[in-house]
């Protein structure tokens, strides 16, 4: 069983010729909506990856509110622990760029309603041997509350570092797991890196000095993670993106699915790379992301 206790939002994205700069106003293309929000996306990608989930998290009172849920929903996910808060659904802005780059902001809305007795109240529910996903877009408190609760139970936790904010140095150490990307792991380790050779090198400084299992993702330079003294690679795939929103977040997923159901370590880690990549190939988070049929078929 996976939990995942996070945040659950309406995506409004525009695609534009390309990214303004601050003070800047660029044409656009198209305009789309989906459901999203980093704890929804990451649910939702467990779930096609095939485990069974639940999520904890709440919704607003308006119009979006049952469409952010309509995927999950579809999908088969226990959201019995997803609560109606009164106001607004979580909301991101999105801009996509024709590369697949983009810029979000998120504006929290009923994800900030999701409190430290909520997660507590999710932990108790669950047993040892559980696996525990989590990230950066509800209060610190709640994710504080998880992180200790879930090492008292004997759950696995996994901690994605995103959106990056100034509690990963306080957060990040309570987790079993940490999966960050470029930008998020030069924030963890306190030292810029530019190169690939400059993440192993600050990877296997932090690994030998807190023994943590720690993920870096890396776009098209693949994945790099230090466990039990080892740091590994794994290649990415070979794809022209198309949007890269929601590509970690279904690594995130994956991953938890494949430590969950016993897989191999590097073989999660290989088969999550695969549905990150994926997950390039259509515009929307959770629209794009993969079913596991179809990244067993390319794996």
């Amino acid at each position: 069983m996976i939990v995942v206790i996070g945040s659950i939002n309406m995506d409004l994205i525009g695609t534009t010729e390309r990214l303004p700069a601050p003070g800047e106003t660029v044409s656009g293309s198209d305009f789309t909506t989906a459901p999203g929000g980093k704890g929804a996306n990451q649910a939702l990608a467990a779930r096609r990856a095939g485990a069974a989930v639940k999520m904890v998290g709440a919704t607003g009172t308006d119009a979006f509110a049952e469409d952010a849920l309509a995927l999950l929903k579809d999908a088969g996910a226990n959201l019995e622990s997803v609560q109606r808060c009164e106001g607004a659904t979580g909301i991101a802005l999105i801009l996509v760029d024709p590369d697949g780059e983009n810029v979000i902001a998120v504006i929290p809305g009923a994800n900030g309603k999701v409190s430290a007795a909520n997660a507590s109240d999710a932990i108790a529910a669950m047993n040892p041997g559980d696996t525990l996903l989590l990230q950066l877009e509800i209060p610190e408190t709640s994710v504080r509350a998880a992180l200790e609760a879930a090492r008292e139970k004997g759950v696995t936790s996994i901690l994605n570092i995103a959106p990056l904010t100034e509690a990963v140095g306080r957060l990040a150490p309570l987790a079993d797991i940490v999966i960050a990307n470029e930008t998020e792991f030069a924030r963890l380790s306190g030292q810029p890196v530019e190169t690939l050779d400059q993440v192993r090198t600050e990877l296997e400084t932090l690994h030998a000095k807190t023994g943590q299992c720690v993920i870096v993702t890396l776009g098209g330079d693949g994945v790099l993670y230090a466990r039990d003294g080892n740091i590994d690679h794994v290649p990415a795939l070979s794809i022209k993106p198309v949007d890269t929103v929601g590509a970690g977040d279904t690594f995130c997923g994956y991953l938890a699915e494949g430590l969950d159901s016993g897989l191999e370590f590097s073989e999660a880690v290989r088969r999550a790379a695969t549905a990150g990549a994926l997950a390039c190939l259509k515009p929307g988070a959770q629209p794009s992301i993969p079913l596991s049929a179809d990244v067993d078929k390319r794996l």
